[in-house]
């Protein structure tokens, strides 16, 4: 008979493939999706597939603060994932053998970045703010809620007003590359892969709580690192998925859309919990977690703008290198710092 840890871990690897599987088929309908429609692969990437594989944390941070009464687990689950997900570009360049993706990618993804250091340095602020003559609520919520829920707006709207602007360019370089398929046909597909990768997204954090419980991990560190890297599987198969497709644009675009999403299920949270404003009842720790997801952002964009094309060891560029090194500093002080 299995071992409970066993069949932990083995329910573990059969979701992966499940998410492995239907994400290569979520990226490339999202391709054949933003050739169709004349949208270029930054939006695709941003707002479709960047919100499918962000559903997962959405669901456990509602559940941590609805049913587990844990909003520690939901801020750092949303936090961990901002910065698991810009650990993915490292990834990304690892793979891509040729010459550094920072070198290929489109620039209008500084965008994109640059509203997530504004929107997680926000969330950051309002975590060191809580307890001070400025700390706000209105009701229940904070006043970061509703403020955070006009910046995505606000974002979403000069992100898709800059794609529009492109549409022309994007629509005739790559007409005529899936002849065969029907926008109908892909959005259908594009539904049934997003379906899988929902239900094995929201599936995973279960199994993630219940390998911690087995292997008997510390319960925080476990919360805001590996439930974090567990809930952003999604992007890392579909990111990867959609980069040996060809559409780095839109692998890149899903991470930095993801970033955007989820600090959009901050204020989801703030309004489910309904003991008060959510930062009220966290850690101060998590602006650790922020202020290394805006420094990764902050590379990300220096990259962008400089394009770095010597790689070290012929494996990576220093952009990427510094990434990784802020990922392990954070995990670091995470784990120094928890309880």
């Amino acid at each position: 008979m299995l071992s409970p840890a066993v069949i932990a871990w083995l329910e573990f690897s059969l979701c992966v493939t499940l998410i492995g599987v239907a994400g290569f088929q979520l990226s490339r309908y999202g391709d054949i999706i933003a050739e169709k429609t004349g949208l270029g692969g930054t939006w695709v990437g941003l707002v479709l597939l960047a919100t499918v594989t962000s559903l997962p944390e959405l669901v456990t941070g509602v559940s941590a603060v609805t049913v587990a009464d844990t909003p520690d687990i939901a801020l750092g689950d949303v936090l961990g994932s901002c910065v698991f997900n810009l650990l993915i570009l490292t990834l990304l360049d690892f793979l891509q053998r040729e010459e550094s993706v920072f070198t290929r990618a489109s620039q209008g993804h500084i965008l994109s970045a640059g509203f997530g250091v504004i929107l997680i340095g926000f969330v950051g602020f309002n975590v060191l703010l809580v307890g001070s003559a400025f700390d706000v609520a209105l009701g229940h919520v904070g006043l970061y809620t509703p403020l955070i829920l006009v910046l995505y707006a606000v974002a979403m709207r000069t992100v898709f007003r800059y794609e529009r602007a492109q549409m022309a360019a994007y629509a005739e370089e790559h007409a005529e590359r899936y002849p065969e398929i029907s926008l109908r046909q892909a959005v259908q597909r594009y539904v049934l892969a997003a379906l899988v990768v929902v239900g094995a997204g929201i599936w995973l954090p279960f199994i993630g709580e219940q390998i911690a419980r087995v292997m008997e991990w510390e319960a925080t560190f476990v919360g805001t690192l590996f439930v974090a890297f567990a809930t952003s599987v999604p992007e890392m198969v579909v990111t990867v998925s959609a980069m040996r497709l060809g559409a780095l644009d839109m692998a890149i675009g899903n991470l930095l859309g993801s970033n955007l999403f989820d600090i959009l299920i901050v204020a989801v949270d703030d309004i489910f919990f309904t003991r008060g404003p959510i930062l009220a009842h966290v850690s101060p720790v998590h602006a650790v977690s922020a202020m290394s997801a805006v420094m990764m952002t902050g590379i990300v964009i220096v990259g962008l703008l400089y394009r770095p094309k010597t790689r070290l060891f012929r494996a990576m560029g220093s952009v990427s290198l510094l990434l990784l090194g802020i990922y392990l500093l954070n995990a670091f002080v995470l784990y120094l710092h928890g309880k």
